[in-house]
């Protein structure tokens, strides 16, 4: 999961990527079934708890307990039953994951609780303008990318995740190359990302989801430090061309502090080849100091959310005109770029 790189939907690697990957979902999990009939009665299965129980009709199934608020010792007890009740449902393959293999509950319990830490307490990233996302039906969030690994995009999803007050799911586009690495992969496609090709993109925004992509791809993340906060090029406007036919607004995202937690000074390119990356990084600490040449710097983030731009009030073939997609194009990358400048300006130091 960790490895979110984004690229544009019209660069070559993401259309022969969608071809090859595309339609890989992971077996595991059920579809979402209709809720049975349940009658409650009260109980108390443990000394000092007070619950209920949760007897359901459907025929096999086992009755389970439903916590109610209770005393400072009935809190580890429900977090305990909570913990047992979800490896059982893990073990068991009682849980849902979508058609793209996207597993909530695991997203929820487990992946977010792993990189919240580094999101609050390493990175203490600031959210600004999350009102700005809509509270429902599908949007397309619109963000820079920097780096030199891909943290950018999990602190996106984690920014969202905890902070929008109608509890929204950010679904990530990510570069064919996620897929193609095993174990991340595999965590990619249950934290909700998949591939960055029109398609997936399309059908997601007309699912009412929220759609983080990343047009600068490896240009953006790969670039040296001298050329920090400098947008690259967003491609042909496949973004736009897919909000377009989906109706939904495009939100621009504009993030401070991921351009300095590797600063980039060289990339060995003939290594890069050789190991299939589109880069291979040379900073301050790597490869110099070995694994410990990964450990990002501990900089300061802010991830601002800005006003939306429309795309509903455009006609069924607005997405085929090149002088609209370009014109929107470069409003939302204008705006990224302006909002940079505005909050490079306002940060006291890169740290704090």
């Amino acid at each position: 999961m960790a490895d979110a790189k984004v690229i544009p939907f019209d660069d070559d690697r993401s259309r022969a990527g969608a071809q090859r990957a595309a339609r890989r979902r992971p077996a595991g999990g059920r579809r979402k079934a209709e809720p049975a009939a349940v009658h409650e009665v009260p109980v108390s299965p443990l000394p000092g708890h007070q619950g209920v129980l949760r007897a359901s009709e459907t025929p096999g199934e086992e009755p389970g307990l439903l916590p109610q608020p209770a005393g400072d010792g009935g809190g580890w007890e429900r977090r305990i039953a909570g913990g047992l009740a979800f490896l059982r449902r893990r073990i068991t393959g009682d849980y849902e994951v979508d058609e793209f293999g996207y597993d909530k509950e695991l997203t929820d319990q487990v992946l977010m609780s792993m990189v919240r830490p580094l999101y609050e307490k390493y990175f203490r990233v600031e959210v600004k303008g999350i009102e700005n996302i809509p509270s429902d039906g599908g949007a397309l969030v619109v963000a820079n990318h920097s780096g030199t690994l891909p943290l950018d995009g999990l602190m996106m999803q984690v920014a969202v995740h905890d902070n929008h007050p109608a509890n929204r799911h950010l679904r990530l586009l990510a570069a064919d190359l996620v897929f193609m690495l095993p174990v991340v992969n595999e965590l990619a496609r249950k934290a909700g990302h998949t591939l960055a090709c029109s398609e997936d993109a399309e059908r997601l925004l007309q699912r009412g989801e929220v759609v983080g992509v990343m047009p600068e791809g490896f240009k953006g993340i790969g670039k040296p430090f001298s050329d920090r906060y400098k947008l690259q090029r967003f491609g042909r406007g496949g973004f736009v061309s897919t909000a377009l036919r989906a109706g939904a607004p495009i939100v621009p995202c504009s993030i401070v502090g991921a351009e300095e937690i590797y600063p980039m000074l060289g990339n060995a390119k003939t290594l890069a080849r050789l190991l299939g990356f589109p880069y291979f990084p040379i900073t301050p600490t790597f490869p110099w100091l070995g694994p410990l040449g990964a450990v990002p710097l501990p900089t300061k983030w802010t991830i601002q959310f800005g006003e939306p731009i429309p795309t509903d009030g455009y006609p069924p073939e607005a997405a085929e005109d090149p002088m609209l997609m370009f014109n929107l194009t470069d409003q939302v990358r204008e705006q990224i770029q302006h909002t940079l400048y505005k909050l490079l300006v306002q940060r006291r130091s890169v740290f704090f």
